[in-house]
């Protein structure tokens, strides 16, 4: 059976399509950029990885036409566009129009409970796709599911940033809003098990957890799991954008998913009772043990995915292998190298820099340029890494997104996503026996100019202690 995976570089592409290999089946996987595959997809004969962007209806032509069933796992959550619902319309419609065309015998849709009388745009914006993926030529089976909690899901590193930082919250009053949280784990299940299942053909199911709790309970049971007292004040005043403002300061995410999770965390997200547990036999576990589920995740460092390397978190606006080729004309750089001990070694503490790791060397410097990063619109340094010691092109890297990693050519080449009057690039490069390590920064007027003045002793200071640091 050939099965095809949209979103398959997301949060659940990504932990959907390791299941759909163990039990034995071929995956295509669709995605905008062949370079932020993982590596293991690209190695991994059973899969097979085509260029598609379903806003330009002739990349569609890369899908193979015997496909049997497909996953639609597009959305744009944090897309700042005001016209995001049509953009998301139009990519179902084409993905309609050429699924159309194939073998295709069910799409399984994965959307948000969407039964609140008032609905935000994104949640309202789902409910419209899937009235546009409906199609006589296929079966679609739609599953609406509640806030996701899982390691590397936004909702649950959320919700970690706030209990873990703040002893006590000042909040806003939609932290009182009833929601029925669900494990990943279980959305995992739901999406596995529907494949082929004629009695779920043409039918949409709510699929939620045990339990209908507030963020509130949500965030003093996390509190608990984590042996941490924490007290929450809810205030009323607290509008829409400082809320948004509220959550990006203090948490990991991007101010535009802060801002779209806001408008949605107003809305009840309460499921509708179906049997759907029952024909897939499926029993969600309880908020509590989903919570304590992702920690074993993160202990043992196997998380396999995270939304931190979305282009959800991003700044990047465009496909990454358009920055691949680092430009000379018009840049400043900074050239550092030294001689090499111990190739290995090198290779391994590159590899690990960032994150909990940090940046070896004026480790205050980064994280004050990190907080200003902030505090002007920026990521900062707060997504960290995904896996302390693996990387993948497109991963985020604290500021950095990383543009190419190959262990094997020893290189690994990043791109800033901080906040800057220009673009730059960071290049480590190991050649008979030399690192070689390479900032590159590309002005823009002189505002770009004067930056790179002004931050240019810094750099000296840095990076010659970053390269030494490291060999």
């Amino acid at each position: 059976m050939k099965i095809l995976v949209t979103g398959a570089t997301g949060y659940i592409g990504k932990r959907l399509i390791p299941i759909l290999l163990n039990e034995g089946y071929t995956v295509v996987c669709a995605v905008r950029d062949k370079n932020r595959s993982p590596n293991n997809f690209k190695n991994d004969k059973n899969i097979s990885i085509v260029e598609v962007d379903f806003l330009k209806p002739n990349t569609l032509i890369n899908i193979p036409k015997d496909i049997d069933i497909a996953y639609y796992l597009i959305h744009s959550m944090s897309n700042s566009s005001t016209e995001f619902h049509i953009l998301e319309e139009q990519c179902a419609q084409n993905f309609k129009n050429h699924i159309e065309n194939t073998t295709t015998k069910q799409v399984i849709y994965l959307s948000g409970i969407t039964n609140d009388t008032k609905l935000s745009k994104h949640l309202l914006s789902r409910k419209n796709v899937e009235t546009t993926l409906n199609s006589e030529k296929y079966a679609l089976t739609t599953f609406k599911a509640g806030i996701i909690v899982g390691s590397g899901s936004s909702s649950f590193e959320i919700i970690r940033d706030l209990v873990e930082k703040l002893p006590i919250m000042v909040a806003p009053k939609w932290l009182n809003t009833k929601t029925q949280p669900i494990a990943v784990r279980d959305v995992l299940s739901f999406l596995e098990k529907a494949k082929g299942n004629e009695k779920l053909y043409n039918k949409s199911f709510d699929i939620f957890g045990p339990e209908i709790l507030t963020y509130k309970q949500m965030l003093l049971e996390f509190a608990k799991i984590r042996g941490l007292k924490r007290r929450i004040i809810t205030i009323p005043i607290m509008t829409p954008k400082l809320s948004s403002y509220w959550l990006y300061f203090v948490t990991s995410t991007s101010y535009k998913l802060a801002a779209s999770l806001v408008n949605s965390m107003g809305i009840e997200i309460i499921g509708n009772t179906s049997n759907i547990n029952k024909i897939l036999n499926i029993k969600p576990i309880s908020y509590k043990d989903a919570v304590k589920n992702a920690f074993l995740k993160i202990e043992q460092n196997s998380i396999v995915s995270s939304w931190k390397d979305s282009f959800i978190s991003s700044a990047l606006k465009s496909d990454i292998h358009k920055h691949i080729n680092v430009p000379t004309y018009g840049c400043f750089t900074d050239k550092k190298q030294r001689n090499l001990k111990d190739v290995n070694y090198t290779l391994n503490k590159i590899w690990s820099i960032g994150g909990e790791n940090g940046w070896y060397y004026g480790t205050f410097l980064w994280k004050l340029r990190g907080y200003l990063d902030k505090l002007f619109g920026g990521t900062g340094l707060r997504r960290g890494r995904t896996h302390p010691t693996k990387l993948n092109n497109g991963d985020s890297l604290d500021f950095w997104r990383v543009i190419y990693a190959n262990k094997e050519a020893k290189k690994l080449l990043l791109y800033a996503e901080m906040k800057l009057p220009g673009e730059a690039w960071l290049e480590f490069r190991i050649e008979n026996d030399i690192l070689y390590q390479t900032a590159t920064f590309r002005p823009q007027g002189i505002a770009g100019r004067l930056y790179w003045y002004a931050v240019t002793p810094f750099h000296w200071f840095v990076f010659n202690g970053m390269i030494s640091k490291l060999v």
